[in-house]
């Protein structure tokens, strides 16, 4: 017997109980699955992938300030090359954007200096609903991400030389 032909309003539940359960899948997302399926961050994406920061990206809760493509186009292309094949200098450009814990952007302090993953801090601020990260505006907020969160910015953040 055929439960979607006898009663349709069954059925019709039944469906969206399954899209409901599907839509669960979305918050087992990480860092770098969302990076990977957003057309706008596929430049990080690659970049995260080439500096072997997948797999710690994927475990853990963490505030990331995705540089959109179009902020790495900004970056002259010799720069961006000599990054791509330092892996070292790679990372520490990248874990610059990246914060411990998850932070929504309603949370950010008005002007704040938390620690980036790589040690230096950056600058933070809200005022209303911008929210600007070093020189870099936020362009698109709080994208979940499972135990994270990603904000996609404008441009690409330089940490400070040590």
């Amino acid at each position: 017997m055929n439960m979607s032909l006898r009663h349709p309003l069954a059925a019709a539940c039944l469906a969206l109980a399954t899209l409901s359960i599907s839509g669960l899948a979305h918050a087992a997302d990480t860092v770098v699955s969302v990076a990977a399926q957003s057309p706008e961050l596929s430049t990080f994406s690659r970049l995260v992938k080439q500096a072997g920061l997948d797999s710690t990206l994927s475990s853990g809760a963490f505030t990331v300030f995705a540089p959109s493509d179009d902020a790495f186009k900004a970056v002259p292309a010799d720069k961006l090359d000599a990054l791509a094949k330092d892996p070292e200098q790679l990372k520490a450009l990248l874990t610059y954007h990246v914060l411990s814990g998850k932070t929504a952007a309603s949370a950010v302090a008005e002007n704040s200096t938390p620690a980036t993953v790589n040690g230096a801090k950056l600058a933070l601020s809200r005022a209303g609903d911008f929210v600007t990260v070093d020189d870099a505006m936020v362009t698109k907020a709080d994208v979940a991400a499972g135990d994270s969160v990603v904000h996609v910015i404008d441009r690409v953040l330089t940490p400070p030389k040590k």
